[in-house]
């Protein structure tokens, strides 16, 4: 059993909770913020939060450190992020920091400092059984995080503990108030946190450099339907804010960055049954298997068959089709509690 534990504390109560969880369980803990943005001007790792996450080690009786990885966060996630919606494609930047970072830079930082583990206020467990760790989604499924966590290695799930996992959220809520922690009322962060007012495409032009190049809205036939402002702006089920005239509603569903074009269709048009994914990891073993997959954090999950495929891709072919199927997003692929592994969606098939 991990002794030395490294807890990723944001400010947020459910990291706060997490920690109070390990130090009644006996573990020998310090807590440590990652210094993602530049700035205060982020949804996270801001100065009060920092503060918020101090006050609670303070509280529990453990160390507290700052490590600044906001180089790496820029290269491995800002930067990413432009570079998809340029390329016509709706990333997921929760996704990309929990892997190079919260699993990645903090995992080798911990290891270097002498600690056996790291711990995260993430809704989701761990277990080991048959010789092979195991992520499972969290006990509420309401709150389940399992969907941003499919990514973790047998290597990195080997010196992970979720400790709130098995709780829902009112638990957590009142365990951090009857310990008395100052943030046990804290509201959920929400939104990309370095986008502070919501505006990505604000952020787009100026972090980004992006120019929005005007160009044509199109149906399937390749008739012109209208102008659209640059394809940054808009992404897969997009309705509202299309500035095109027609007899019934109008959907985005899918962008050509080659031609510039956005294509638009009616809600039928927006159901996809199979997909190919890339970037595929699997935590059970990899093989053609039945599985429920989810194309969307907030989804649920639905009847699949994956295949994996030669090149390191995997084929999707759900039961019923799926509607607002993008590219960029991650597909997460699930048997029973179990997170089988998953990818990022390159395409509809």
């Amino acid at each position: 059993m991990a002794k030395r534990v490294l807890i990723a504390m944001s400010g947020g109560v459910d990291s706060a909770a997490a920690a109070l969880l390990l130090r009644r369980a006996g573990y020998d803990c310090a807590g440590a913020m990652l210094k993602l943005w530049a700035g205060d001007d982020s949804r996270c790792c801001s100065a009060s939060d920092a503060e918020d996450a101090r006050a609670a080690a303070v509280r529990l009786g453990m160390n507290f450190y700052v490590f600044n990885e906001t180089e790496r966060f820029s290269r491995s996630v800002v930067d990413r992020f432009v570079s998809e919606y340029r390329a016509g494609r709706t990333p997921n930047p929760c996704i990309d920091c929990n892997r190079c970072l919260k699993f990645g830079a903090l995992l080798d930082r911990a290891l270097a400092l002498g600690y056996d583990a790291i711990a995260t206020g993430h809704y989701a467990r761990v277990s080991y059984e048959d010789g092979r760790w195991h992520l499972l989604r969290g006990a509420d499924r309401r709150k389940d995080q399992s969907y941003v966590l499919y990514q973790l290695t047998q290597e990195q799930l080997s010196h992970l503990l979720l400790p709130v996992g098995a709780y829902d959220k009112a638990a957590i809520r009142a365990l951090a108030a009857e310990a008395g922690l100052q943030n046990a009322d804290k509201p959920d962060s929400q939104d990309i946190c370095f986008v502070p007012d919501g505006n990505y495409v604000n952020f787009l032009q100026a972090y980004g450099h992006i120019e929005l190049r005007e160009g044509d809205f199109v149906d399937r036939d390749g008739h012109v339907l209208g102008r659209h402002k640059g394809l940054e702006a808009y992404t897969t089920g997009q309705r509202k804010g299309l500035g095109v005239s027609a007899a019934g509603r109008l959907y985005v569903i899918s962008k050509d960055a080659a031609a510039n074009t956005v294509l638009l269709g009616d809600d039928d048009e927006l159901f996809s049954r199979s997909l190919l994914a890339s970037q595929v990891n699997w935590i059970e073993p990899e093989r053609l298997m039945r599985v429920t997959a989810k194309t969307r954090y907030s989804q649920t999950e639905a009847p699949a068959t994956v295949t994996p495929l030669p090149d390191g891709t995997a084929r999707v072919d759900f039961d019923e089709p799926q509607r607002a199927v993008t590219a960029g997003q991650a597909v997460v692929f699930y048997d029973g509690e179990r997170v089988v592994g998953g990818g990022t969606i390159e395409r509809t098939l």
